[in-house]
C-alpha cells in the first residue's frame, strides 16, 4: 500500500518518536511518503536512510488564521493526490486535524488520525484555565468536530485525551480508540543495575517550561538538599525563549550558582545520564503518554511523576516508583527523601520499571497493532 504519514514536525515526529514504525512499514513492503514542516537536506537524508520518501507542506503550528489554515490544506491535498496514497496517518494536533481534512479533500480511501497529547491549551496552570485557554479549548473542539468528522479512526494514547476532547467537540465514539504507548526499541534502552547509591542522584528530562514541572522539581531539589546536602539533581532539556512560562537562563544561571542542580546544556547521550542516575522525575501538568518516563523505565529506574493524564499511566503507585499532585513541591521532596533515606526501594522500584517497561512499552509487540489500525486490517 501506498501510506503517507503527515507529521508537524522531522524531528522527534519521525526520527524518534516514528522512526520504528516507518522501518517496519517499508519491511512489510508498504510504500512510505512522510510529509514535515521543517526538512533540511540531513533530515531528509535521514528519512530516505529509513525507507521513506521525505516531501514538504506548510501548515502554520500554532497560528489561527483560518484563511491561512484553508490556504495550506488546499495545498497539502494537492500534494496528496500527487502521491496518491491509500492511507493518510497524521499525527500532533494541527496536522491530525488538516491532514484529515486535506485526505479527504484528495479522495483517500483511509484517513486515520492521532493526538498523541491535547497539548499546551488544555495543560492547567496552578490557577486553573485562563480565559484565552478556554476559548482556544472551544475553537480546538470545533476544528476537531469538523476534522474528525472525516476520519476513519481517531487514536489517543491515554483515557483521559478522548474524554475531555468529548467536553468541547462533538466526536463520534465509535471511531475513537486508545492506543496507549507508541513504545520504544527496548534494545536501545537496555536495563542497568545501580552501580552505587552514593550520592542518590534524580533527574529530570524534559523542555524548560512551568507545564513540565521544571519549578516544582527545582523548589524540591531546594528543600531536599537543605537535609541531604550530598543528594544530585539533573536537568536535561532546551529552553523556549518564546513561551512566557518557560525558565530562563537567568533563573537557570541562579540555581546552578546556588548548587541546587547540574545542567550540562545540550547533550546526545540522553540514555547515558538516565543510566548514571537513580530516580527519574517527571512532575508534569499533562502528558500523552511520556517517552522520557518510558526509556528511564526500561532502564530500570524508579519513577517520580504526578497524578496527571498521561503521567498517572506509567506508574503504580508504591510499586515502580509514586504518584505526587501536580503543582505540590513539598509532597514531591517528600518522595525524594523517602527515597534518599531507603535506597533498597530505588533497587526494586526501579526493576519494577523494567518489567513494566518490557510487558508494555516494547515497540515491535506494538507496531504490528498500529499497523493494522493504519492499513485497515
Amino acid at each position: 500500500m501506498n501510506i503517507a504519514l503527515v507529521s508537524q514536525n522531522v524531528s522527534p515526529g519521525f526520527l524518534i518518536f516514528r522512526k520504528d514504525f516507518i522501518k517496519y512499514l517499508v519491511a512489510q513492503g508498504h510504500t512510505v511518503f512522510a510529509f514535515a514542516l521543517d526538512y533540511t537536506a540531513e533530515t531528509k537524508a535521514a528519512v530516505v536512510e529509513l525507507g521513506a520518501t521525505p516531501i514538504d507542506y506548510s501548515l502554520s503550528k500554532t497560528g489561527i488564521n483560518p484563511f491561512r489554515d484553508l490556504k495550506d490544506t488546499l495545498a497539502l491535498s494537492k500534494k496528496l493526490k500527487a502521491v496518491q496514497p491509500d492511507v493518510v496517518f497524521s499525527f500532533f494536533v494541527k496536522p491530525s486535524i488538516y491532514g484529515t481534512l486535506a485526505a479527504k479533500l484528495a479522495g483517500v480511501p483511509c484517513r486515520i488520525a492521532m493526538l498523541e497529547g491535547l497539548g499546551y491549551i488544555h495543560t492547567p496552570s496552578k490557577s486553573g484555565f485562563s480565559l484565552k485557554k478556554r476559548l482556544l479549548q472551544l475553537v480546538h473542539g470545533g476544528l476537531c468536530t469538523i476534522g474528525y468528522a472525516f476520519a476513519d479512526k481517531v487514536l489517543f494514547l491515554n483515557l483521559d485525551d478522548p474524554n475531555d476532547l468529548a467536553k468541547k467537540s462533538l466526536l463520534n465514539r465509535e471511531k475513537l480508540q486508545v492506543l496507549g504507548p507508541i513504545g520504544l526499541d527496548l534494545d536501545s534502552y537496555p536495563y542497568k543495575q545501580i552501580a552505587t547509591f552514593e550520592p542518590i542522584r534524580f533527574i529530570f528530562i524534559a523542555r524548560l517550561l512551568a507545564d513540565k514541572g521544571i519549578f516544582e522539581y527545582l523548589e524540591a531539589a531546594r528543600i531536599v538538599k537543605q537535609t541531604y546536602p550530598s543528594a544530585e539533581f539533573i536537568v536535561l532539556g532546551g529552553f523556549d525563549f518564546n513561551n512566557p512560562a518557560a525558565l530562563s537562563s537567568f533563573q537557570m544561571d541562579e540555581v546552578i550558582e546556588e548548587g541546587i542542580i547540574t545542567y550540562p546544556g545540550h547533550v546526545t547521550n540522553v540514555s547515558q545520564w538516565i543510566e548514571e542516575s537513580h530516580v527519574f522525575v517527571l512532575p508534569s501538568y499533562r502528558e500523552g503518554f511520556p517517552r522520557s518516563t518510558q526509556e528511564a523505565m526500561a532502564i530500570g529506574r524508579a519513577v517520580i511523576t504526578t497524578d496527571v493524564p498521561g503521567c498517572r499511566e506509567t506508574v503504580i503507585d508504591g510499586v515502580n516508583g509514586f504518584i505526587v499532585p501536580p503543582f505540590d513541591s513539598a509532597i514531591l521532596a517528600e518522595k525524594m527523601i523517602y527515597l534518599i533515606e531507603h535506597p533498597e526501594e530505588i533497587q526494586r522500584m526501579g526493576d519494577e520499571s523494567h518489567r513494566i517497561a518490557k510487558e508494555r512499552f516494547d515497540v515491535h509487540r506494538i507496531n504490528p497493532i498500529l499497523a493494522d489500525i493504519v492499513i485497515g486490517k
